[in-house]
């Protein structure tokens, strides 16, 4: 049965930092490159009707490097806009904000958990569309990708929030019986190439 693949991009300065980037074109580092390489084994060999990205450099170069071709860019998997939040960390915000949470408090200037889940709800319905005529790989940001997990299998946008994703990592959407399920979740890409 068909599935789809979520593909969060490799590292940037910012993501290795800790610094909410959705809006921001923050590219790759030598290291994110490497990874985006790096995801090319775990998807070699599989072919896929529809490729869609984000629309963001980070994510494109990182479908470029894993051999993917993408077929459509949609602004709807941009990363979760962080408003007034861009480029700061989690820690620098409580110092002004003590608990701010993003998966329930949202971004000033931004988006609510409730404004990222019908986006990505659109996404994923694209992508269910698709599934007849076989594997979808969805290519973009952390958060947006964790939303679209936690919909998937019925959950609200801050549901996400128990799904940790990592830099360049694949996970795997689907079904058991009909119902939607997490096939697999944050799954590594392979060792790093060795540098020249």
């Amino acid at each position: 049965m068909a599935e789809i693949i979520l593909v969060r991009h490799g590292e940037t300065e910012w993501s290795r930092t800790g610094r909410h980037t959705s809006y921001t074109d923050i590219p790759l580092t030598e290291v994110g490159e490497r990874q985006a390489l790096a995801l090319a084994a775990g998807l070699a060999g599989r072919t896929f009707a529809a490729v869609i990205s984000s629309p963001r450099g980070r994510a494109l170069r990182t479908a470029e490097l894993a051999g993917l071709a993408v077929t459509d860019v949609d602004e709807d998997l941009g990363e979760w806009n962080y408003g007034e939040y861009e480029g700061i960390t989690t820690a620098e915000i409580h110092q002004d904000r003590p608990g701010w949470d993003l998966w329930t408090d949202g971004c000033p200037g931004g988006e609510s958990p409730e404004e990222v889940g019908p986006r990505l709800d659109r996404v994923l319905e694209r992508a269910r569309v698709a599934l007849a005529d076989g594997d979808v790989a969805l290519v973009a940001h952390g958060h947006s990708l964790r939303v679209a997990g936690a919909r998937w299998i019925g959950l609200t946008a801050a549901g996400g929030g128990k799904l940790r994703l990592d830099t360049a990592t694949v996970s795997a959407l689907g079904y058991e019986h009909d119902r939607p399920v997490i096939l697999r979740w944050n799954q590594p890409a392979p060792p790093l190439p060795a540098r020249d």
